[in-house]
């Protein structure tokens, strides 16, 4: 039976998968309003390695590669600049616009 890695396999379906980039764009965005920043952050990382790369997205951004993997990280603490920097370039990258709506807890 071949398995495959799970990290590899989103990676490989956001490359191919328009809809499917945008909605992870989304859900890291979700994550961040709603407190859960360490999961967004693993989510903006594989949808980097998806999309435009940590090279790429040095350049977009003018920052360091290195800098990057390191705030994206599992023990990463990027500040909002860094952060709207890079939902910056993935939108641009991605194409999309990101709205965010209030929705009243239960």
């Amino acid at each position: 039976m071949l398995t495959r890695d799970f990290k590899e396999t989103v990676k490989d379906r956001a490359a191919r998968d328009p809809a499917f980039a945008k909605a992870l764009l989304d859900e890291a965005a979700t994550l961040f309003l709603n407190g859960e920043p360490h999961t967004a952050r693993l989510v903006l990382r594989d949808l980097v390695n998806a999309s435009v790369g940590f090279e790429a997205l040095a350049v977009e951004t003018n920052r360091p590669s290195k800098s990057l993997h390191r705030m994206l990280s599992e023990k990463g603490n990027p500040s909002m600049d860094n952060l709207a920097d890079i939902f910056g370039a993935l939108r641009k990258r991605l194409r999309v616009e990101i709205q965010a709506h209030a929705v009243a807890a239960e």
